[in-house]
């Protein structure tokens, strides 16, 4: 039982701070005054960070549906549902990164 309330608090956490920063932004106070160049020559590997991170996320809610309400298993099958609608858009996107460097736009 403690391992189901660890689980699933690791997983509230983790989804309130994703909410955070895809509404509000990663929050530097730093460099706030100094804004960095557009720089893409890591784009392909920052995109296959977030891939495998997102693809963590979705292992972790699966193992966590087995201790949860049916309200909450349906809610992380339908959250699971858009993670994998966004990596599909992710690796079209790294795909075009991909292109990019080869043509030596970046």
């Amino acid at each position: 039982m403690l391992f189901l309330v660890e689980v699933s608090v690791h997983i509230i956490i983790k989804t309130t701070q994703t909410m955070f920063k895809s509404k509000f932004g990663e929050v530097n106070m730093a460099n706030t005054r100094h804004r960095k160049t557009d720089d893409r020559t890591n784009n392909v590997e920052r995109i296959r960070d977030i891939v495998k991170n997102t693809e963590e996320k979705i292992h972790e809610a699966e193992m966590s549906m087995e201790f949860v309400d049916p309200l909450q298993s349906k809610l992380l099958k339908e959250k699971n549902k858009r993670r994998k609608q966004s990596i599909e858009a992710l690796n079209e996107e790294m795909k075009d990164e991909i292109a990019a460097r080869k043509k030596g736009e970046v």
